[in-house]
């Protein structure tokens, strides 16, 4: 109806109309209402809407800007967790090399202990080597001897030193495997197991991601999050967004 104005507002069919539509047109059985005051009540209702969607967005920044700090958290708390476990194992291997130096000086001074006997031994054996060669000489100088007389003037002598030199001339010996340093192994087999072995310390408290249930009624809810609690909004149980649907809202 051209000449008519859109008046009234059909609530059966949700359209606005006019008059002459409700008096002999398509919604003369149809339930109507003033067209303003449809307009107020979904305009009141629309502005609800938006009040809501705004304290929604609000309560989601919250909680994603708590998120972005639990975040810069974790990644502070990783920091500093490489930087002591680093500092630990520097530790740990400055107490291996230390163990070592200690070990290999032992190692050294038996060495040093050994071979120091030896070398002395080396020389007592030279000098009567060296005392046998000049007593072998003079025994052959006197076996060129042709007079008898001359002969035993000093062969008697020669014989009681050579005799003498042979009995005294005993020194110490070592014993077989002396120069072993099998004594000086270390087995760090047990030590391996344990380093292979090495791992975190469980913490039971630490719950990377859990539930909290406990509704007080006055609380809000929470989660936690990387062992942050993070209170969430009333009615927000996740960040994917759900379509707000106000009571008494007519739908489309």
């Amino acid at each position: 109806h051209e000449d008519e104005r859109i008046n009234i507002y059909c609530v059966t069919c949700e359209v606005p109309t006019c008059s002459m539509c409700k008096v002999f047109g398509a919604h003369k059985d149809c339930e109507v209402a003033p067209l303003q005051s449809i307009f107020q009540g979904q305009k009141s209702e629309l502005n609800n809407c938006i009040s809501m969607l705004v304290a929604g967005n609000d309560r989601i920044q919250t909680i994603i800007s708590q998120l972005e700090d639990s975040c810069r958290s974790t990644e502070e708390n990783s920091e500093a967790a490489k930087q002591e476990l680093c500092a630990r194992f520097d530790a740990f291997a400055a107490l291996l090399e230390e163990k070592k130096t200690e070990l290999l000086g032992r190692i050294t001074r038996e060495q040093e202990d050994k071979t120091g006997f030896v070398q002395g031994l080396i020389h007592k054996y030279k000098e009567q080597l060296e005392k046998s060669s000049r007593l072998v000489e003079t025994a052959i100088q006197a076996m060129e001897e042709t007079g008898g007389a001359a002969f035993l003037m000093n062969a008697k002598q020669l014989i009681k030193t050579i005799v003498e030199a042979s009995k005294g001339g005993r020194l110490e010996k070592i014993e077989q495997g002396y120069e072993n340093m099998d004594a000086f192994t270390v087995s760090l087999e047990h030590l391996a197991d344990a380093v292979r072995a090495l791992d975190f310390e469980p913490d039971e408290e630490d719950e990377f991601y859990e539930e909290v249930e406990e509704d007080t009624g006055d609380t809000e809810p929470e989660r936690v999050v990387a062992g942050r609690t993070i209170p969430l909004c009333a009615g927000i149980t996740s960040i994917t967004a759900e379509p707000l649907q106000p009571e008494g809202m007519m739908e489309d």
